[in-house]
């Protein structure tokens, strides 16, 4: 039997639950950030699907990602919601709490679909005391991508702490052939924030509690600092963010970096703008024939580690026909849940592993839909199995600052202040030593409300 009649004979109990109930709307209004052409397209293939079978209409309204915000807060006032917004994590509390989303409506389609069938952390980063703000539909984990081949010729762990990382340096860093790291030094690029903010939760520091500000410990503070030192020394002198990183790996002359799970396409040769150049065949898969990644890694005072997570959600508004968007999003993270996926494999990672009766059906099927831009491939086909174990299983423990304290809105405050970026770089330089360095952190992090 092959995978797709698996999937279609699996969920042909909720078929026929979606075909049960009458839908009461005509048309269901959906606002989706996944606006470029290609990706709206399989979005409306998939509307049409679901009004075939149910009889409802949803109209797909692209919205531009930036604008969301303000555009939700606006047809709140005005009475207007959309019945589902796709929507990103920033959002899911603050808007429960506000009253834009349904928050029963998103706990009813969880249970019903099987809590246990979530990735436990994207669940966690949407979970209210009563129930869930909303539905997880996919997301992708933060990687260190590593070169493999040269970790096992030398004998070397993975890098899965800070301790591993460090240990490669000192046996890979030789410049200017092979840096041992890339890291993030840039201090006005997010993409220097986004792996700190990993960096720090793997040593489980964050700023902030349950009741908003918690000052650095100054003790696991420092060894984040120093650990992020060591990163740097290993790293191209200049202002570094993901432009170099991906260069630098892309021609041979990284053993490490961090990056998004974009890049797996990209690092395979699939992307004609991104090519590898490791050797003259842009479109050749040895580069990635000889990377390993790991999305979860542990500083010496938090051994169990974390993974940086982003992910995105369904919705289901206060205003909306709340039965019919129930159907509609039980339809898309069930029998349409691979076409959810096939949108962006490479940046879509099933947060839904699978059903009751087959827990890896999603997984599965997410690993052999094609990846890629000027040419296509599985992502099953290009990397381990282990490796596809471990880019899925990252959104199981993923975490980000403020989430499970309630503080997600202050938290982003401080990451977006760039605070932190800028005294790690005045400690990397050594412009101050890392005593001074924690308090500078406390005093202006402390500061903003």
């Amino acid at each position: 039997m092959t995978l797709k009649k698996h999937i279609l004979l699996t969920t042909a109990a909720t078929a026929l639950a979606l075909t049960s109930f009458a839908a009461s709307a005509d048309t269901l209004r959906f606002w989706t950030t996944e606006e470029q052409p290609d990706r709206l397209a399989k979005q409306e293939e998939m509307a049409k699907a679901f009004e075939e079978q149910t009889g409802t209409a949803v109209e797909v309204i692209p919205v531009t990602e930036a604008e969301l915000g303000t555009r939700a807060t606006a047809a709140f006032a005005a009475g207007d919601l959309p019945d589902v917004i796709y929507h990103t994590l920033q959002y899911a509390l603050p808007w429960a709490e506000a009253g834009i989303l349904d928050m029963d409506a998103a706990t009813d389609v969880i249970e019903e679909l099987g809590v246990d069938t979530f990735a436990p952390g994207a669940l966690g980063m949407a979970a209210m005391d009563d129930g869930y703000a909303s539905v997880p539909v996919d997301g992708w984990t933060q990687m260190i991508v590593y070169r493999k081949d040269l970790f096992d010729e030398a004998g070397l762990e993975a890098p899965t702490s800070y301790a591993a990382v460090e240990a490669a340096l000192e046996k890979l860093h030789n410049p200017p052939e092979m840096y041992g790291f890339v890291a993030a030094t840039k201090v006005d690029e997010n993409f220097m924030s986004q792996v700190l903010e990993h960096v720090f939760l793997a040593n489980g520091v964050s700023p902030v509690n349950e009741g908003g500000f918690a000052p650095l410990d100054e003790a696991k503070t420092t060894e984040v600092l120093d650990f992020y030192k060591a990163i740097a020394e290993a790293s191209p002198p200049g202002d570094l963010y993901w432009d170099q990183s991906r260069t630098l790996y892309f021609s041979g002359n990284a053993a490490m970096i961090i990056w998004s799970p974009f890049i797996l396409d990209e690092l395979a040769g699939l992307r004609d703008s991104a090519p590898p150049t490791i050797n003259d065949d842009p479109t050749s898969g040895e580069l990635a024939s000889k990377t390993g990644i790991v999305t979860t890694f542990s500083g010496p005072s938090n051994p169990d580690g974390a993974a940086w997570g982003d992910i995105r959600y369904f919705g289901i508004t206060s205003d909306a026909d709340t039965d019919a968007a129930e159907q509609f999003v039980m339809y898309s993270m069930d029998e349409g849940y691979t076409q959810t996926l096939s949108i962006a494999p490479e940046g879509k990672f099933p947060v839904r592993r699978g059903t009751a009766d087959d827990p890896e059906l999603f997984s599965k099927a997410w690993a052999e839909l094609p990846a890629g831009v000027d040419r296509k491939a599985p992502l099953g086909e290009l990397y381990a199995q282990d490796m596809i174990d471990e880019i899925v299983g990252g959104l199981d423990v993923a975490q980000r600052w403020g989430v499970t304290e309630g503080q997600l809105t202050l938290a982003s405050k401080m990451i977006n202040s760039q605070v932190i970026n800028r005294v790690v770089r005045e400690y990397i330089d050594g412009e101050i030593d890392a005593a001074a360095a924690v308090a500078e952190m406390n005093a202006e992090l402390g500061a903003i409300e």
